[in-house]
């Protein structure tokens, strides 16, 4: 299992239980929520976006997308999805396409949609296509301190 060093000390300073989960590589976070046999809602992905030059994480369910308009009503702008080669920059220690939703690690704010907050346990990704980290939406909360909203739709 692989997981950033500095992933690993945010979770340790924080003392947070958790439990690592390695996966066959995949593309997408209802992908892997298949192949670790877990429930769609459980699996948190994290979409990158910009608002003016601002950029957020909006954490999610895996089958969930984020609804732009609901989201630009919170964050008072404009909200685009950024480009995947900008991530690259952003996330330099990261997969591609694999970001972590500690938005700490990188200095971006997090907004997290409430329907998360209804699981005791989420999966969330640690910086691979390989790796996820089980641990309890409270601590989640807790250490990554997100503006938890409601912006998502079902698919």
């Amino acid at each position: 299992m692989s997981i950033s060093s500095k992933l690993q000390t945010i979770l340790d300073k924080n003392q947070v239980r958790y439990s690592r989960v390695s996966h066959v590589p995949t593309y997408g976070a209802q992908f892997a929520a298949a192949v670790m046999h877990a429930p769609g809602k459980e699996v948190a992905k994290t979409v990158v976006l910009r608002s003016g030059k601002r950029r957020l994480l909006a954490v999610l369910p895996a089958p969930y997308h984020v609804d732009l308009q609901r989201l630009a009503a919170i964050v008072g702008g404009p909200v685009t999805v950024m480009e995947e080669k900008e991530c690259d920059k952003l996330f330099p220690d990261c997969e591609h396409g694999a970001v972590p939703p500690f938005g700490e690690l990188y200095g971006l704010p997090v907004y997290m949609d409430k329907a998360l907050e209804e699981d005791l346990e989420i999966l969330v990704n640690a910086g691979t296509r390989s790796d996820a980290i089980r641990m309890s939406s409270a601590d989640f909360i807790r250490i990554v301190k997100p503006n938890v909203c409601s912006f998502a739709t079902k698919s």
